[in-house]
């Protein structure tokens, strides 16, 4: 799709095209793990005289959830008229509301991600250490299989010596 005809896109084209397929090829369960445009609130109560009214209810564009009733992520969707980054704050203000740690924005062309827990950084570090600790845990295991292959190597040699030596000797 040319850049022109995807900034002709509304907001819900952009979050079926574009959004929903990434989050899907992400590995959530559009069953069990997403839901779109979940209402939140009815709208703020507008009293005028002895007129009440409602003001817009909001929602969000995508909530993700870790299990049933547990939200991790909260996705803001924008038409590709916007820059990726300009439903952050709309995000940001609806997680703050549903108490929910993630938070995504996109237009369709990217994500952009801002942790709410501060702890991103933290759990990067444990990931890296214990990547670092499965590597040299992969580099002793290796150094254990050359050594046990180059002592199976040097039995065998061995073995096929002395049977050639002891066939040697039995034909002379």
């Amino acid at each position: 799709m040319t850049e022109l005809d995807k900034k002709s896109l509304s907001e819900r084209d952009i979050c079926s095209k574009f959004i929903t397929p990434a989050v899907r090829n992400a590995g959530w369960d559009e069953l069990s793990q997403v839901r779109e445009q979940v209402y939140f609130t009815k709208g703020r109560i507008i009293v005028r005289g002895k007129l009440v009214t409602r003001g817009k209810a909001k929602f969000a564009d995508y909530i993700l959830y870790y299990k049933p009733n547990i939200p991790i992520a909260l996705i803001e969707a924008k038409d590709n008229n916007h820059s990726v980054g300009d439903g952050m704050q709309q995000g940001l203000e609806y997680t703050a509301t549903l108490d929910i740690p993630f938070v995504f924005s996109s237009n369709g062309d990217a994500f952009l991600f801002h942790d709410r827990t501060g702890q991103s950084k933290q759990i990067q570090q444990r990931i890296v250490a214990k990547v670092d600790e499965l590597m040299a845990l992969c580099d002793r295991l290796e150094a254990q299989l050359t050594t046990t292959q180059t002592e199976s190597r040097r039995l065998l040699e061995s073995v096929l010596h002395e049977a050639i030596s002891v066939q040697s000797g039995l034909e002379q």
